[in-house]
């Protein structure tokens, strides 16, 4: 039937035309022949144009649709383009659109490319239902047990909507593992705020025989990072040191200075970025966070001028918000107004809410209450919690009542608050309103967070002892060596009583 509808020079030219596309402009000229020619009737030779449209950096997503829609009997292939293509994009539920139209129009079978896309998809659309479905045919299919990549799609899904305790089901039923499926749940626990939880799933894999690449290792050292975990982040240093891949890479290199800056150790933060061969824009955001963390708003200031000096990068939003940082932690007011005034004019970078945010913050520490007002007012955008909840603890520190009553009411009328904020902002003007001994009105205040059942989530620290991280909350009774350690506290006191 074909050959009666294009010659074979037709399908030549055709075909040599679409491999020879690298912009839409040749690719419509292209589908304009294969019309001209009736190749456009052959499913093979269109998947050839969507699958330019769909995957190529060059490509157009809704042309690809546009010459599915054309095609008379889609094959398997361009369903799996257009799921493949759809999950990467701003519209992943679309990748679940055409697997269902695959279902119910085609009568096609799918096979591992297309569960795995399809998972994808509902990971990017948190689409946990949608998700389950699909693992529901995935076992149907017999998939889990034989391929890789659909296997670690489900770990992904389960970690990624925060089902910690099906994504590690899934993950032990995998025999034979591999180290990107490591990586998924080392990863989905750390995501999750389970740093501790991490770094055990990064133990069992070294255990297990495993070696961690430098995504594996970089999320480890971010797992003690965000526990203060000084010692174990030592030993995974030493493990880098040994494997000559990971010493050099970058962004082990630049977790590093980001682990020891926040284990309190500033000196090792430096070593570790001098000792860094290669650096990026993230590296130097890394230092120069870590200076603004512990005070040292020169340092950052130096890091920024080296960072352009040095490497020739230009700053980012995010360097940018790390010196801030520094100024608000060092208390350099001029600097930090001087620095948001200029961002637009010296580096090119529009100012956002953080920017705002850093600097309101900053004004509120040195007393300017007053300023710091009148820069929300001049926000170019909405002011969001964190705005006024700046404004609210500068008034508390210096109190001013009329200022934190403005503030909570203003907080109160976002959009987006949660019930914690509410609940802070309260328990924060009831504070003032007893440092401004209006006890009256901190009762009522009270009584109101009482009838609402409004609930703080109570205060939570952490510190590595002996390579064991103790965890603290505010109120809880139970740790096994609580005796001691207030026994310890109260010596601790009276020592700094008689000094």
């Amino acid at each position: 039937m074909s050959q009666l509808l294009y010659t074979t020079q037709a399908w030549s030219r055709c075909m040599s035309l679409a491999q020879r596309c690298s912009s839409m402009r040749n690719l419509r000229a292209t589908h304009a022949v294969f019309v001209t020619s009736g190749v456009h009737l052959n499913t093979y030779a269109v998947s050839k144009l969507i699958a330019f449209c769909a995957l190529s950096d060059s490509g157009n997503l809704p042309y690809a649709s546009l010459l599915f829609e054309q095609t008379q009997t889609p094959n398997l292939y361009i369903y799996n383009t257009l799921i493949r293509a759809y999950y990467r994009s701003s519209e992943p539920h679309l990748a679940m659109y055409y697997f269902h139209l695959m279902l119910k129009q085609s009568g096609l079978e799918p096979d591992n490319y297309t569960f795995n896309f399809v998972i994808l998809g509902c990971v990017n659309c948190s689409c946990l239902v949608s998700g389950k479905e699909i693992h529901s045919w995935v076992v149907k299919n017999g998939l889990v047990l034989l391929d890789a990549h659909v296997q670690t799609a489900l770990v992904r899904l389960y970690a990624e909507c925060k089902v910690l305790y099906d994504a590690r089901k899934v993950f032990d039923e995998i025999h034979q593992r591999d180290v990107i499926q490591w990586n998924v749940l080392v990863n989905g626990y750390l995501k999750c705020g389970l740093a501790s939880e991490a770094l055990e799933v990064f133990r069992e894999m070294l255990v297990c025989g495993f070696e961690p690449d430098d995504f594996c290792v970089a999320t480890g050292l971010a797992a003690c990072a965000n526990l203060g975990a000084l010692w174990q982040g030592k030993w995974i240093h030493e493990y880098v040191k040994k494997r000559k891949e990971l010493k050099s890479d970058v962004f082990v290199g630049t977790a590093l200075v980001d682990m020891y800056a926040k284990c309190g150790c500033i000196n090792l933060a430096v070593e570790a970025f001098e000792g860094m061969r290669k650096r990026n824009a993230v590296s130097w955001a890394a230092m120069i966070g870590g200076f603004a963390a512990h005070g040292y708003a020169t340092e950052a200031f130096h890091c920024l001028d080296r960072m352009q000096v040095v490497d020739g990068l230009r700053p980012d939003g995010v360097v940018l918000l790390g010196v801030l940082m520094s100024c608000t932690h060092a208390g350099l007011l001029k600097k930090g107004k001087s620095l948001l005034e200029n961002m637009k004019t010296q580096y090119g970078i529009v100012p956002k809410h953080e920017h705002y945010s850093c600097v309101i913050d900053l004004l509120c520490k040195a007393g300017q209450l007053e300023e710091a007002l009148q820069l929300i007012r001049r926000m170019p955008m909405k002011p969001l919690a964190s705005v006024w909840g700046a404004l609210l603890s500068g008034c508390r520190v210096h109190k001013n009542v009329d200022l934190a009553e403005l503030a909570v009411e203003e907080l109160l009328q976002l959009e987006n608050k949660d019930s914690e904020e509410e609940a802070g902002a309260y328990v924060q003007l009831s504070n003032i309103y007893l440092g401004a001994r209006r006890n009256e009105d901190a009762v009522r205040i009270r009584k109101m967070i009482g009838e609402r059942g409004t609930k703080k989530t109570p205060g939570c620290s952490m510190v590595e002892v002996d390579g064991k991280v103790n965890e603290f909350v505010s109120g809880d009774v139970s740790h096994l060596h609580r005796a001691q350690i207030c026994a310890m506290l109260e010596l601790i006191s009276a020592d700094l009583l008689q000094d």
